[in-house]
């Protein structure tokens, strides 16, 4: 009985606010002709943002309506994102323009504080908005700003505010290496010989695991190994490709998709094909809109070319939010859902996007699978330090002469990158500290400077890890206080809420670290031993990693 009052109250629609019967006709054309699919809802929410320049309460009605969904679960998808600004009933809209300005680690150093203020005094807040933007992947020009879609290297408010007053705010496209040019150098050969069948998945598995070649995203686990554990769950199975690089520091694979795609594009089809994936999903941070530009025109590209199937590769876009660089979440965001870590085990091998064995990889990760293949595992791994194979492309920013995505060896140490790859230290400034992993992977002091990076080892030894591959560099100039407090600033924002240890620990850490004079360390420490056990994800068991190293390394600041 009760089962049947139920679907009888779901045939009446959803319940609560009246149906605005103009923002339901909006909505009916806006999405006219298409079969709304549960799993596309941040599809279509970033189609109800880009076409209003909000998402209003009458809207999430409308959409209800036609998803035969409650209000309450779109509202939820929605709130959840940066990028989705959701008006209220007798909120104002935002301003018709934003300019975002990122304020993470490497910004800050670069005067982004200076350069917020300067524009909020500067613009008419009903025209312009003026959002703080956590790290937009382009840390080596920074500060990095954004107008509409245009990114802006070395921003200024003078440059930002004539941007804004002439309009242009479109997305520029780099060059880069299209289909026609991959192809005039050997692309998609390999992967023709794969389905072919004239190389194998045993001898590609193979491959990989002596060149080496680990998960290039933060983790480092060994690609050949993945391969193995999903090939040996029952299918049907996916793969999907976190392109969701949100870690302070990190610009690596903005980089190499926006020269070379289809190195990516041709590892993940031999990837998908040796493990017999029915499909694959390719998430892509929505701070990137020239790389999402270039991949909807590449994968289109191949689909005129017949190498794929039309929809074989579907392009999701993130809509800001860090935590989905977590593989979870993110298969989580894929499915049209918050981005909420899940609990583990079972692992994403197993039971992954729709329920199905996954196999997920980093955009680097893939770009170097043509080159292994084609000269040998012994040529990659050679191109590492002893003891750390391969090649490895580092991200460095902050106090150096040249910041820029530097292909180096792994175990390369800071000195080394420092000197040998970025031409030295600013001028005027003297190596103070480093980040040898993002805002994850902790602070260390010059002193330390020695240090093979890589993953595990004596990085691990002192409490450090490489993770995404991201180098700040620090200088004599910089606060290593400050620091500590932006990145974890930074952590609690972008902390999904879903566990108390990491929700209330990063606000908690903030407060802490932000009191005048000396420093509670009984009580931070007590803090970090707590998010560091009980959060669910990396983010809350990370997340103390440069306050541990504050209070370790740099006592002369507290």
């Amino acid at each position: 009985m009760n089962k049947h009052v139920d679907i009888k109250r779901r045939d009446r629609g959803p319940k609560g606010r009246s149906l605005d019967d103009a923002a339901f006709e909006e909505m009916r054309g806006l999405f006219e002709g298409q079969q709304l699919r549960r799993d596309l809802l941040i599809e279509y929410l970033h189609k109800i943002q880009d076409t209003y320049g909000c998402i209003s309460a009458a809207h999430i009605r409308a959409m209800a309506e036609l998803m035969r969904l409650p209000q309450a679960e779109i509202y939820e998808v929605a709130s959840f994102y940066d990028h989705f600004d959701v008006v209220r009933e007798g909120e104002d809209a935002p301003a018709p323009l934003t300019i975002r300005v990122c304020d993470s680690l490497s910004c800050m150093m670069a005067g982004s504080e200076a350069l917020i203020a300067a524009l909020e005094s500067g613009v008419d807040p009903t025209l312009v908005r003026i959002a703080r933007a956590p790290c937009m992947g382009r840390c080596d020009t920074a500060p990095a700003a954004r107008v509409g879609d245009r990114e802006v290297d070395h921003a200024t408010s003078e440059s930002l505010m004539k941007l804004a007053s002439e309009g242009g705010f479109d997305t520029v496209v780099p060059d880069y290496i299209n289909l026609f040019a991959y192809q005039e150098y050997g692309g998609y050969a390999l992967y023709d010989s794969v389905r072919s069948g004239a190389v194998g998945a045993e001898s590609l598995i193979e491959a990989l695991s002596d060149a080496g070649l680990r998960g290039l995203g933060g983790a480092g686990f060994p690609a050949g190994k993945k391969w193995g554990f999903v090939r040996s769950y029952a299918g049907p199975r996916l793969m999907t490709i976190n392109g969701d690089e949100g870690e302070p520091g990190t610009f690596k694979d903005r980089y190499l998709l926006e020269s070379d795609p289809h190195r990516t594009l041709e590892g993940a089809l031999i990837a998908a094909h040796a493990v017999e994936a029915e499909r694959v999903y390719f998430y892509m941070r929505d701070e990137y809109p020239a790389v999402l530009e270039i991949l909807r025109t590449e994968i289109a590209a191949l689909e005129a070319a017949e190498i794929i199937a039309p929809g074989f590769i579907e392009l999701r876009r993130g809509a800001g939010a860090y935590i989905c660089g977590e593989e979870s979440a993110m298969i989580e965001s894929i499915e049209g859902k918050r981005g909420l870590p899940r609990h583990r085990p079972p692992y994403i091998a197993e039971v992954g996007l729709f329920g199905r064995p996954t196999l997920n990889h980093n955009v680097e990760t893939l770009w170097w699978i043509r080159d292994i293949v084609e000269n040998g595992a012994e040529w990659f791994a050679d191109q590492g330090k002893p003891g750390h194979p391969g090649p490895r492309s580092w991200s460095v920013s902050g106090r150096v002469k040249e910041p820029g995505v530097k292909l180096a060896p792994a175990g390369v140490t800071i000195r080394e990158l420092i000197d040998d790859y970025c031409g030295g230290m600013a001028e005027g400034h003297e190596f103070k500290a480093y980040l040898p992993g993002g805002a994850s992977g902790g602070i260390l002091p010059a002193s330390m400077d020695r240090i093979p990076l890589d993953f595990g080892g004596e990085l691990a030894d002192a409490d450090a890890f490489v993770g995404s591959h991201a180098v700040v560099v620090l200088s004599d100039k910089d606060s290593v206080k400050e620091a500590t407090l932006n990145l974890l600033r930074f952590f609690k924002h972008e902390s999904c809420g879903q566990c108390t240890p990491c929700r209330g620990g990063t606000e908690k850490m903030v407060s802490l670290l932000e009191q005048e004079g000396p420093l509670d360390e009984a009580a931070i420490r007590d803090l970090e031993a707590v998010m560091r056990d009980a959060s669910i994800c990396g983010l809350g068991q990370a997340a103390p990693n440069p306050v541990n190293h504050l209070l370790i390394h740099f006592r002369d600041e507290l």
